[in-house]
């Protein structure tokens, strides 16, 4: 059972098919464009979207608002270093703004990013300074079907070739991200990590941690990995940060707050030029952009995130949403991980080729079905076209991301996702695909525009 009674309810959306077609329409078929009133069930994102617990509500209420200095930074400072080790601890106003300021200060024109695989802001983060951001995930990430506790390790022998290559003199950070939100939500394991920090003190490269979901990472560790079966999340974490040479994480997820994020180095050179960007484009070192409350919950959230019950609860939702998805008959990246399930879009809809984005065609039938909201990880998100919109070049696969907020919805909502999903399937050749009519270079799921296109018999 969930290990939390619920004190404060807000009541959600119901439309009816007629109205969620209309508003389809509206937006040119781009889900990021929904009124939050016109969806029903939202798993777009598990970032920002989660419910606070009374002791951060208590702990946002003593906020220290004082620019400079205040009792909730230095609450922050002590929670986020003794969980860390790191001796430099920035705050920021969210992940990406992290990522900013480290990239920012960290790369040169023509660097490379290796990652286990980067995320769509990270990504693009590096590219905008220039740089160039390669994915190496382990060879087993390729099976979906694979029940291999650990698919979101870095291809090690793909990292050792690259470092020791001709490209080695261009990498300039080594970028882990636990858990591997690209790569299926699936875990890192701690061998893996030692061997990666191994690797890049042997060539002197800096490691860093996306830690956005260190704690899940941390609970699945401890569940699947030999040696770390006694042990708790909070060390498993603990072990984690210290084998990197720093991080930069967005709170918004595994702090449970709704704002929030920070920088974590033990470089005294690099803390200080991220401060200096920091001061000049976030905020105060001391604030980072955020309410001294904002502060206060995240070091709260931060705290409440490594409890065995909450993990574990976390861990069954996923668990329970995966067998009403299955039985649906539609397949997921296996195994669940806790953030988020992964529908293999491409295999459930076969007759919709890769430039007419299953993945993006599936998003939005589960909303025009049952108001869910959700994100296309596929060729819309990954793919590329050229003026006359040919292919270029499609996403490995075709995925839609279910993502659970945190301790917001209960196991009915996601009864009524697995029993939309069985409705669809039973029909699943009736599904149309999409055509691009305008897009940005960058990032371009977020702002797109498009129209349907009919299925062909």
């Amino acid at each position: 059972m969930e290990p939390y009674r619920i004190k404060v309810v807000e009541p959600i959306p119901v439309t009816t098919r007629q109205q969620r077609e209309a508003a389809l329409k509206r937006v040119n078929y781009n889900l990021f464009d929904l009124r939050a009133e016109e969806v029903t069930i939202d798993l777009l994102t598990d970032s920002g979207t989660g419910a606070l617990s009374a002791a951060q509500l208590a702990a946002g209420m003593a906020g220290d608002e004082s620019y400079s200095g205040s009792r909730s930074f230095y609450r922050f400072h002590e929670t986020v270093t003794e969980l860390t080790g790191y001796a430099h601890i920035l705050p920021a106003h969210q992940g990406r703004a992290a990522e900013r300021v480290l990239f920012t200060t960290l790369l040169e024109r023509g660097d490379l990013v290796l990652s286990n695989t980067h995320f769509d802001t990270t990504r693009a983060n590096v590219e905008l300074n220039q740089a160039e951001a390669r994915d190496l995930p382990c060879p087993e990430a390729r099976n979906l079907d694979s029940t291999d506790p650990f698919k979101g390790n870095i291809d090690l022998d793909a990292l050792a070739r690259t470092l020791s290559g001709p490209d080695g003199s261009r990498v300039a950070v080594v970028v882990m991200t636990i858990t591997n939100n690209g790569g299926g939500g699936q875990p890192v394991s701690m061998e893996n990590l030692k061997r990666t920090a191994a690797l890049c003190r042997q060539y002197g490269v800096p490691l860093f941690l996306d830690a956005a979901r260190f704690a899940e990472n941390a609970w699945l560790v401890t569940r699947h990995e030999h040696g770390y079966r006694d042990r708790t999340p909070r060390q498993v974490a603990e072990e984690a940060f210290r084998l990197a040479d720093g991080c930069m994480m967005s709170a918004k997820k595994d702090g449970i707050v709704h704002i929030g994020g920070f920088i974590g180095t033990n470089d005294p050179e690099l803390a200080q030029k991220c401060e200096l960007l920091l001061i000049a484009t976030e905020g105060f070192a001391t604030y980072g952009g955020l309410a001294g409350r904002d502060l206060d919950m995240m070091a709260q959230g931060l705290t409440e995130v490594t409890e065995p019950s909450y993990l574990a609860e976390r861990a069954e939702i996923a668990s329970h949403l995966a067998h009403r998805v299955r039985a649906a008959g539609v397949d997921i990246v296996e195994p669940p991980g806790m953030h988020a399930l992964y529908l293999n879009a491409g295999r459930l809809l076969p007759h919709i080729p890769p430039h007419n984005y299953p993945g993006h065609a599936l998003a939005c039938q589960l909303y025009l079905e049952g108001g869910i909201r959700s994100a296309e990880l596929g060729s819309l998100y990954l793919g590329e076209e050229d003026e006359h919109g040919n292919p270029i070049k499609s996403a490995p696969y075709e995925l839609v991301r279910l993502a659970l907020p945190r301790r917001v919805y209960t196991r009915s909502h996601y009864d009524h996702v697995g029993e939309t999903l069985a409705r669809i399937a039973k029909n699943a050749d009736q599904v149309y695909g999409f055509r691009i009519t305008e897009q940005s270079p960058i990032l371009r799921h977020f702002r797109a525009t498009l129209e349907p296109v009919p299925v062909r018999r």
